[in-house]
């Protein structure tokens, strides 16, 4: 049985070519015809069978046309790839992530490093020396200068009993810094999620004006091959004929940059990606309904500053950088440690030796008295760069209003286009059917058709651009107020 979409097109092609025949037949009869066509002869029985075949060819080539295939490289002839699977690729395989990540690896032993002047330090020695008995060392020393046949073993140990603040404001300092490496890299595992969302939309809405440009060059080949035939039956002039060329070749020169732009920003989603080579995927749209953007941004401005990763980064870097200037501060203070040692020689001359093992403990104060200014110098320096890291934060706070104020209303205004172009798109729609229309009845020129061609493909290529930088302004106002990934 002939389904609703079969009858409705054959009745629209029977509605066409009664449009098309009752009118050439008034014409002819009246001899219009040759008025509104000069180099026109009058129509007659076969010309109106002419018409009405062009008629036919062009309705059913029209009705087709949104429903043609895409180019073989953008759809159905690749892996599917959804926007979160592509985000999930990209802090999977992206390099950058990868850097961030050891970054912060290496940070942690920083803090090892640092910790460690709290442990004891131990050591072992096994010395043998042969040498002529009470000899002296006379030069180059001022250690004790008697030298012995012997040979021993022993070991010693230091440990820190304080230095008054200082190592534990440098392990502090190294925890901070430690933090900021993680709020870097969770900074930058957003920089990569941003971007593959820039790739991937930029991918999405360059197939979309692929179909836009190959349904462009159908609807005006279609054209051009009626006008063609018009033209041989002497029913339409050259003229229209070479506007028809025209039309055609600038449509062939709109869809060659759309597949150049389809090829290019899929190389850019590669590289996003991570892969050292290119895969054209198939890209499919998860939520193809549009909602509304947030409509409080000062909500949004203050959700940024709590958990945007790079302000926390430099507010970890800032304080990380107090607590270094207080350790260089305490430079200037005593430091106590204890130290240890025990051993045995059980090769020795005995009449030098009173026994075979040595041992001793004790306590050691350091006291600095005068270095040249050094220290509060470096205590100096040290305040300034952590006065210079608060500036930067407060800088950045403000940049971070800035910046979701201006996505917010990206956002909104993107979100306005939309509607605005869907409209538009309709209206364009409409145009270019009541311009093909008067055309072929003749009552308006080939370019009024061009001129409403045009407006309809322009109509077209801002709505599917439309859409698709709505989506883009809605992820990147995620990326202002630090949506985590």
């Amino acid at each position: 049985m002939m389904n609703h979409a079969q009858s409705r097109q054959r009745c629209t092609t029977l509605i066409t070519v009664l449009a098309l025949a009752v009118p050439c037949a008034l014409l002819a009869q009246t001899g219009v015809a040759k008025e509104l066509l000069p180099d026109a002869p009058r129509a007659n029985a076969s010309s109106l069978v002419l018409v009405a075949q062009i008629a036919q060819t062009s309705t059913g080539a029209t009705s087709q046309a949104p429903a043609a295939p895409a180019d073989a490289r953008t759809s159905g002839h690749g892996p599917r790839l959804s926007l979160t699977e592509a985000e999930q690729m990209a802090i999977k395989n992206n390099p950058r992530i990868s850097v961030s990540r050891l970054f912060v690896l290496a940070q942690h032993q920083v803090v090892r490093e640092t910790r460690a002047a709290r442990l004891p330090t131990a050591t072992a020695a096994i010395t043998a020396e042969e040498a002529e008995d009470a000899s002296r060392v006379s030069a180059g020393s001022l250690t004790a200068s008697r030298l012995f046949e012997h040979a021993g073993a022993g070991g010693g140990f230091t440990q820190l009993i304080t230095d008054f603040g200082r190592t534990g404001n440098l392990l502090a300092s190294s925890r901070l810094q430690e933090k900021a490496q993680n709020a870097s890299a969770l900074a930058t595992t957003e920089d990569i999620v941003i971007a593959t969302d820039q790739a991937f939309f930029n991918a999405l809405q360059a197939q979309a004006l692929l179909k836009v440009a190959e349904q462009n060059v159908s609807t005006r080949q279609t054209t051009e091959t009626q006008v063609s035939e018009l033209t041989k039956n002497k029913l339409k002039s050259t003229l229209d004929l070479s506007f028809a060329d025209v039309n055609l070749s600038q449509a062939k020169l709109l869809l060659l940059d759309a597949k150049n732009n389809v090829d290019s920003t899929m190389a850019s989603l590669d590289a996003v990606l991570g892969l050292d080579r290119q895969i054209a995927y198939d890209l499919v749209e998860e939520n193809a309904l549009l909602q509304e953007p947030p409509q409080d941004a000062e909500q949004l401005t203050q959700l940024a500053l709590r958990q945007r990763p790079d302000l926390q980064a430099l507010n970890y870097s800032q304080q990380a950088a107090v607590k270094f200037s207080h350790a260089q501060r305490d430079q200037m203070l005593p430091s106590i440690s204890a130290a240890g040692t025990v051993g045995s020689v059980p090769i020795r001359p005995a009449e030098y030796y009173t026994t075979n093992w040595w041992g001793g403990i004790g306590v050691n104060m350091n006291i600095p008295i005068f270095n040249g200014f050094l220290y509060s110098a470096q205590t100096k320096e040290a305040a300034i760069r952590a006065q210079a890291f608060s500036e930067q934060s407060r800088d950045l706070r403000d940049r971070i209003v800035r910046d979701v104020r201006t996505a917010w209303l990206a956002a909104n205004t993107a979100f306005q286009r939309v509607a605005v172009t869907d409209e538009l798109l309709s209206q364009a729609n409409l145009a270019l059917t009541l311009a093909q229309t008067r055309y072929q009845l003749g009552l308006s020129s080939i370019v009024e058709l061009s001129q409403a061609q045009f407006q309809q493909t322009d109509a077209a290529i801002g709505n599917a651009d439309a859409q698709y930088q709505y989506r883009l302004s809605l992820a990147t106002l995620n990326y202002q107020i630090g949506a985590n990934p």
